[in-house]
């Protein structure tokens, strides 16, 4: 569970402050995102990236849900894509026109707004109850020196993905650990396997998904998070080239070949046609392994997952497991913080979470929202694995700077295609660093 710190900087307004005093002594005898009716009275903006229209309409539904029980409420709503919502919050940032609530991915993107004072230390919001609500991984993402600057709403995951049946039809056992994954490989090629994992790095982001569960294996924590805090890193422990050769290593013998030119849907479809054996994939996206979703019944019948096989002499942590929550900040500018903060508790409310995975398909960090009956076996399992970690390891491109991030997901994208060898990249990686480092100072 994150630390709570108290007497910390609000960064509020003195209307904000009475305000809040007002809305907590009001929640003391309410449930959780239940105000009186009466209580709040004003307008909040509010900024997400759920702008596919298969998810709008869960948004629209929540805020409508929450104007109807606050009639002196009312939320302007915008939402954006995922690049939409990057590009908006950079030129919101610069002109500090930020909404009340908005979107953040956890790591070093939410961590420029703390830095810029441009998110609201939520420490002493949430707590209690509320807090308890929450899978301690999906807060501790959003924990940054003791503090808590945002609410979780989603929870992710990336597991290597398996047919059971093609692992029982050539007589292999599921690999334990990075040695065994190689050698399961091998023989599934000898076997006549072209692709023993299939896999499209077309737009970067896949390969980087296998340098953020590798790094978490070969490089001890406290290392990574001193390298990963753009004021401190410098990216020197070998564990790092370790995890970059480990990469290259499963890419000579499991990628698919040219993978830089082919996209994940692609590869994706190729574990659903059963050509592959195995296709790293994110929990969200394990509802396209469903019958009902359309996967053949030969698939959807005959798969399982686990975690990337770890090295057997890993020097870092084989409990963590990669993966993220998203979530939302608060405007410490806001005119109303007390109607931001208590809509995110409405957000964040069991029954509108069980509704997100039931209607989205989506897992949720408020603990008792996956269940046999809004959701698929899988799916609560999932939740268990994220609740049992000992740490997430938060996507590589959102955790480090920018400089960083780039020169992973070029530097990646390189050992794939041949142009570059793990001590390139490393060298690459070192030097993003240093850049990091002054552009934090400056």
């Amino acid at each position: 569970m994150r630390p709570h710190t108290s007497g910390s900087p609000r960064r509020r307004t003195s209307r904000g402050l009475l305000a809040v005093a007002a809305v907590v002594a009001a929640t003391m005898t309410l449930p959780m995102g239940a105000l009186a009716q009466d209580e709040l009275e004003g307008s909040i903006s509010f900024l997400h990236k759920y702008g596919d229209p298969r998810y709008t309409p869960y948004f629209e539904s929540v805020v409508a849900a929450y104007e109807e029980a606050n009639p002196g409420v009312s939320i302007d709503m915008t939402a954006e894509t995922d690049q939409g919502v990057k590009d908006k919050l950079r030129v919101l940032a610069a002109s500090n026109t930020l909404p009340d609530v908005y979107f953040s991915w956890a790591g070093d993107f939410t961590k420029k707004f703390v830095r810029g004072d441009l998110a609201m230390d939520l420490s002493d919001d949430v707590t209690g109850d509320w807090e308890a609500s929450f899978t301690p991984a999906a807060l501790d993402a959003y924990t940054y020196d003791g503090s808590l600057y945002g609410v979780p709403i989603t929870l992710d995951a990336k597991y290597l993905i398996y047919n059971t049946q093609m692992f029982e039809d050539n007589g292999l056992a599921i690999p334990t650990n990075l040695e065994e994954l190689l050698a399961t490989c091998d023989a599934f090629k000898e076997a006549g396997v072209e692709n023993p994992i299939t896999f499209g790095n077309q737009f970067g982001w896949p390969a980087i998904h296998f340098m953020t569960q590798l790094n978490a294996y070969f490089v001890p924590p406290d290392t990574l998070a001193t390298d990963y805090d753009p004021a401190t890193g410098e990216f020197t422990d070998p564990g790092y080239l370790a995890a970059l050769q480990a990469f290259s290593d499963i890419n000579e013998h499991c990628l698919t070949p040219g993978s830089n030119g082919i996209a994940h849907s692609s590869a994706q479809a190729m574990f659903l046609t059963g050509q592959s054996p195995m296709h790293y994939l994110e929990a969200v996206e394990f509802e396209v392994l469903q019958e009902e979703n359309g996967a053949p019944a030969e698939i959807a019948a005959n798969w399982d997952f686990t975690k990337l096989p770890p090295p057997a002499d890993a020097a870092g942590d084989i409990g963590a497991l990669e993966g993220a929550p998203d979530g939302f900040l608060v405007n410490p500018s806001s005119e109303h913080p007390e109607i931001a903060v208590d809509f995110l508790r409405f957000l964040t409310s069991l029954d509108n979470a069980q509704k997100l995975t039931e209607e989205l398909g989506w897992l949720s960090p408020i603990i008792g929202s996956a269940t046999a009956e809004n959701t698929f076996p899988a799916n609560v399992q999932v939740v268990d694995d994220i609740t049992s970690a000992s740490s997430m390891s938060i996507w590589l491109d959102t955790v480090t700077h920018i400089d960083v991030a780039n020169a992973y997901l070029d530097g990646v994208q390189a050992i794939l295609d041949g142009s570059k060898t793990p001590e390139d990249v490393v060298a690459d990686v070192q030097a993003a660093a240093v850049s990091a480092k002054a552009d934090t100072a400056g």
